[in-house]
């Protein structure tokens, strides 16, 4: 490894004023070490929590559980109230995954028909047919449903949805062949694992745990930044459907807010924004942030609901304008 890092400064020959970053850059990629620090322009340090790895096991065998209890370390959540929406959420759990836009699959399925040639079995059923040409046979590429990607705003502006979205990112983690779920406020959390425990309150008081900047301020755009700065975690967004669950609130200068969401835009299959403040009728996106950000989002829909949510989550894969498009011709 000390050869590959000394390659490294070699070929990318970081200036010393971003040796630190880069230091940063090779321990997450090589080491996984994602509880490294990522620096921000205005020295604003944003940390990055992944609940993957040694636990995953663990939680696996948690997920199967129907009842139980769990440490009472985590007892803190009697400060939080999650009320149950179980029939919108059962449904929309079941729905989920047939739902999600599919892509092409590079792995291929046999198939009697509408195939292109499996050039290998064929070989195979002739030479064990001692020369016989039987019927061709045939594989095709499997359609698989794309990645779905949650990015849940955990500041105090966001307080009243947070719970509603959490009981969402649960109902998704479970109908979803593959869902990420993250938090971030001014830092920035993975709770993927935590919610793959089938019993929700058990699944949302490790999630609470997990999360230590409830509640508090936000960093929007150093946060997103910070997200993709992770070579695993940027992965999970490339080919996805991403949604960010946030009123979108930036302080201050939007500029790192603006790359973000660019880059995210890249890598995405659809970039969505779900603010509760859309829920007002009277809602334009008037702030210079959502201005900035507009003609790199897909999609910016109502979030202060369960109902609109859910709803829409399912209607992902059908085509719909563009949220420049849309909220253009609101007068």
């Amino acid at each position: 490894m000390s050869d590959i890092h000394e390659a490294a400064l070699a070929t990318l020959a970081p200036p010393p004023d971003r040796r630190d970053e880069f230091e940063v850059h090779f321990q997450s990629h090589f080491y996984g070490n994602t509880s490294a620090v990522v620096e921000g322009e205005a020295d604003e340090e944003t940390r990055i929590k992944d609940d993957g790895g040694a636990d995953d096991e663990r939680t696996e065998a948690e997920r199967s559980r129907e009842g139980g209890e769990l440490s009472s370390a985590l007892e803190q959540l009697s400060t939080r109230d999650f009320q149950r929406d179980d029939d919108r959420l059962t449904a929309f759990r079941r729905k989920l995954s047939s739902a999600l836009p599919a892509r092409r699959s590079f792995r291929t399925v046999r198939t009697p028909s509408r195939g292109k040639l499996d050039l290998r079995r064929s070989l195979r059923e002739i030479v064990s047919a001692d020369g016989d040409v039987p019927s061709p046979l045939l594989r095709r590429r499997q359609t698989v449903p794309r990645k779905l990607l949650l990015l849940i705003d955990v500041s105090g502006s966001m307080k009243l949805h947070t719970a509603d979205y959490l009981k969402l990112a649960h109902a998704a983690v479970q109908g979803a062949g593959r869902a990420e779920i993250f938090t971030f406020g001014t830092r920035l959390t993975r709770i993927t694992s935590a919610l793959r425990i089938r019993d929700r309150d058990q699944a949302l008081a490790r999630a609470v745990a997990q999360v230590d900047d409830w509640d508090g301020g936000t960093r929007m755009g150093p946060t997103l930044l910070a997200f993709l700065s992770v070579p695993r975690f940027s992965s999970f967004a490339r080919g996805a459907a991403v949604i960010i669950l946030s009123d979108a609130l930036e302080r201050g200068d939007h500029a790192e807010l603006e790359t973000a969401m660019r880059r995210l835009s890249a890598r995405a299959f659809r970039l969505s924004l779900a603010t509760p403040l859309a829920g007002d009728p009277r809602f334009r996106p008037a702030t210079a942030a959502l201005r900035a950000i507009l003609p790199d989002l897909d999609d910016l829909i109502d979030g202060s609901s369960l109902t609109s949510l859910t709803d829409f989550i399912l209607s992902l894969a059908r085509p719909a304008p563009t949220a420049s498009t849309i909220w253009k011709g609101v007068s």
